[in-house]
């Protein structure tokens, strides 16, 4: 396994629609387990395979967050949104693209997905609470939407000048 390294807002690579996975093999498999180990690091709940500068459709998340909880890392391939829930739910949403920056973001309650696990097998499974919003947030990677693109324009190009400001700061080394 080997850490990925994440792509910063603003790059044009974050804003592209992936290509769906065709097949499952041991490569996607082994990036998986790179996405993890990658989210995992950084840490997040939470990464989009295009956030590695890979343009697949696929990601992995683990909502399991209290100290003493079970991993329950999932890795969803060409994930998909069948049905959401009239209710909604805000929660302050964070990116491992756009570190250290927050914001809240409604999005509907539960969502069910469908989706291919990594023995190439077609799932189904309904999300709530923060399960739902990781689900939402990454998928909105996979079709080129960040969550600041949810937010009003002063607030998402204050973002994005602090996100171009630690890109130079980080190329200085």
């Amino acid at each position: 396994m080997a850490l990925k390294k994440i792509l910063i807002h603003p790059d044009p690579r974050l804003k592209k629609v992936a290509t769906p996975v065709t097949s499952v093999n041991d490569e996607l498999r082994r990036l998986a387990d790179d996405m993890l180990e990658t989210m995992y690091d950084a840490p997040g709940i939470g990464l989009a395979a295009p956030q590695v500068a890979v343009m697949d459709r696929m990601l992995v998340m683990d909502c399991a967050k209290e100290d003493d909880a079970t991993p329950e890392p999932m890795v969803l391939i060409n994930p998909e949104v069948v049905w959401t829930s009239d209710a909604r739910n805000v929660y302050e949403e964070g990116c491992l693209s756009i570190p250290e920056q927050y914001a809240e973001v409604e999005r509907p309650a539960e969502v069910e997905v469908s989706w291919m696990d990594l023995d190439g097998k077609t799932r189904r499974e309904r999300f709530d609470g923060l399960w739902a919003t990781c689900v939402q947030h990454e998928i909105d990677h996979l079709d080129g939407k960040l969550f600041i693109d949810y937010l009003r324009p002063l607030k998402r190009q204050m973002i994005t000048r602090k996100m171009q400001k630690l890109k130079r700061e980080m190329a200085r080394g």
